[in-house]
């Protein structure tokens, strides 16, 4: 059964609130050298930093921490996208009103990208908003129009009458570079803790049940993209699969991703037409391996753990 909640009055947002910014990390390598310049630059800068470290072993914990950064020490084996992110809001948000993620490899492109995120907050409906995501300078030309397709360059606001024209679309949000406000997000529960991924889709979701509406602000701009291979991208795709076969509640409620697959395929056909043709059949052999990739997620509950754990990205999840 799909949780139902009750809405809270969401106030404006104002210069004097509270913002905590979590970033979880492993081993983000020479990477966290420009997140943390990035960071540093910002024109709003968060009143409490907590780097949420996987015993990491290459220095970043304590580069952050030499920045007056909170460095939360999470045992490896302990990690979870979702329980780790809500025990950092547990833990360090006390008395914030607004909480930000980014992701170790997402590099705030702009020093108003924070600035221009929380000003989402100024819809008094908004409960959560996500920022544009550009490709890295080294993404590959796939990597690159997956970015171009899911974060364009006009921003939106959804609502949970939006089901109808845009089913489990709808409900689209990526932990990479959002915010939260929190009292909407403690009141429809938090994260949940026993999901693979889609943390942030599964709150979104919840949400937006709740009477929220999220906001896409393009106007904040990170620098995040993956340049996947086949193995990554099935494997992935076999995460997502196992998402939907154990929450079906989201489909339930918001229905099929539709067309939306046909659309991307569409759009990559067209982008690596003009910009990388050479690229096409590696194209369709990936769309294949993601398809199949799902597939065998939406079947996991019938497979063997051994063989669940195998073609899974997120192995901790099996153990």
């Amino acid at each position: 059964k799909s949780p139902k909640f009750m809405v809270p009055h969401s106030p404006h947002v104002s210069p004097e609130s509270r913002v905590v910014l979590l970033v979880p990390i492993y081993n983000p390598g020479s990477g966290w050298r420009d997140f943390l310049s990035a960071l540093q630059q910002q024109t709003r800068q968060p009143d409490q930093v907590v780097v949420l470290d996987s015993e990491s072993t290459d220095g970043s914990a304590q580069a952050a921490q030499a920045l007056g950064y909170t460095v939360q020490t999470v045992q490896r084996s302990q990690f979870n996208h979702g329980g780790t992110r809500q025990a950092g809001i547990d833990q360090h948000a006390t008395g914030a009103d607004l909480a930000i993620f980014l992701t170790q490899d997402a590099i705030l492109a702009r020093t108003d990208a924070l600035q221009q995120l929380l000003s989402a907050f100024d819809e008094p409906k908004v409960a959560a908003t996500y920022g544009r995501q550009l490709p890295h300078a080294n993404a590959t030309p796939i990597a690159a129009h997956a970015r171009i397709f899911n974060y364009p360059a006009q921003s939106h606001t959804v609502t949970l009458q939006d089901k109808a024209a845009k089913g489990l679309k709808t409900c689209f949000f990526s932990n990479s570079f959002a915010a939260y406000r929190l009292s909407a997000l403690q009141q429809a529960g938090g994260f949940a803790a026993d999901l693979i991924l889609g943390e942030d889709m599964h709150l979104a979701a919840r949400l937006l049940l709740a009477g929220h509406a999220i906001r896409y602000q393009a106007s904040a701009h990170v620098y995040h993209s993956h340049n996947y291979t086949l193995r990554e991208e099935l494997a992935r795709y076999f995460d997502t699969g196992v998402l939907h076969a154990r929450q079906t509640w989201l489909m339930d409620t918001f229905g099929s991703a539709g067309s939306e697959g046909l659309k991307f395929m569409t759009s990559e056909i067209r982008y690596l037409w003009q910009n990388a043709p050479h690229l096409l059949p590696q194209a369709f052999v990936r769309s294949f391996v993601k398809l199949a990739g799902f597939k065998l997620g939406r079947s996991s509950l019938a497979l063997p753990l051994a063989i669940n754990q195998q073609l899974s990205m997120h192995k901790g999840y099996w153990a």
